[in-house]
């Protein structure tokens, strides 16, 4: 008999990539560790990806609507207190409103937050674009990002995710899929790149590699449960920032925890 399909998301197959030991308590562990609050980087970034798609349905589409609905849209939570919530969430109005000024008109995508997916041999991929558009008959995967690194064109041509989506709107639309986008809002820059058919290939070929490690580990978590020792802890930096560390005393060791608010302290 076949092997059944194993299902995921991009995010799954980076977290059994980065740390198999998160992977482990993030997707098999039952009942799940409960995670840390959310963080002040992730409200501010959940506020913007709101905003932005909320902006397509508003009765006028101008770049000052864009950034009044960040300010309806902000998630008041993980912050160091009211005073940096308000400063940043002043930064983030004004970074939007000049985004959109930057961008010009823009015809409605083809998608916003749209879920797209694809079946690939064993391998199931599902995932959530933020916006997928059309421009002059060539569809182009765009992604939002708002964190204090601004992306580069590497980048986007090393990204798994943007190379995943970018074949599941391949097969869904039956149209080729070449350019991919990471939009950095507070800076305005757009990182791209443009596949071929060839090195969007490889990014699935490297999903699947991820995947049958992936189901390797998964199938002696079902032997042997949290004893497997198929899940080890990827410790480093990185760990202070982990939503799980409570539960992971490498991480715990390898690394003091970072405040809720660490990443937007100047």
């Amino acid at each position: 008999m076949p092997e059944p399909l194993w299902g995921g998301s991009p995010s799954k197959l980076l977290a059994f990539l980065d740390c198999p030991r998160r992977y482990r308590m993030q997707y098999l562990d039952t009942p799940r560790p409960p995670a840390r609050a959310q963080r002040a980087h992730t409200s501010l970034g959940n506020s913007v990806h709101n905003a932005l798609r909320d902006w397509w349905d508003a009765p006028q589409r101008t770049p000052e609507a864009g950034g009044r609905l960040v300010e309806k849209a902000w998630i008041d939570v993980g912050f160091r207190d009211a005073e940096q919530s308000g400063r940043w969430r002043a930064r983030m109005r004004d970074a939007v409103a000049a985004y959109l000024e930057s961008a010009g008109p823009l015809p409605r995508p083809v998608g916003i937050e749209r879920t797209v997916s694809f079946v690939s041999d064993d391998l199931r991929v599902q995932g959530r674009i933020d916006r997928l558009d059309d421009r002059d008959g060539e569809l182009v995967v765009v992604d939002y990002k708002t964190s204090r690194q601004v992306p580069t064109d590497d980048d986007a041509r090393t990204s798994l995710p943007l190379a995943l989506y970018a074949a599941a709107v391949w097969k869904m639309f039956r149209r080729p899929v070449r350019r991919v986008e990471l939009h950095h809002v507070p800076s305005g820059t757009v990182a791209a790149h443009e596949h071929t058919g060839e090195s969007v290939g490889r990014h699935v070929e490297r999903a699947r590699s991820i995947m049958r490690d992936a189901r390797r580990a998964d199938a002696d978590f079902a032997r042997h449960g949290a004893q497997s020792s198929m899940f080890p802890a990827v410790t480093g930096p990185l760990c202070g920032w982990c939503d799980l560390r409570a539960h992971c005393p490498e991480g715990q060791a390898a690394a003091p925890e970072k405040a809720d608010w660490a990443a937007l302290e100047d």
